[in-house]
């Protein structure tokens, strides 16, 4: 019974794997792309302030 549970773990053990790697990759692009956004709004921000123009253009 043993070598049961140790087989079933190593053919498991890849696909967890993947599935890990997969979300921590995901994880960075959404995070790099939320911090991204939120220094772009920034930027943005400041330089409708020194142009003097208040209201953002729809």
């Amino acid at each position: 019974m043993d070598n049961f549970w140790v087989n079933a773990l190593w053919s498991l053990a890849p696909t967890v794997l993947v599935g890990l790697i997969f979300w921590l990759i995901m994880r960075s692009i959404i995070h790099a792309d939320r911090n991204e956004r939120r220094v772009y709004t920034q930027i943005e921000t400041e330089e409708r302030a020194r142009l003097g123009l208040d209201k953002p253009v729809a």
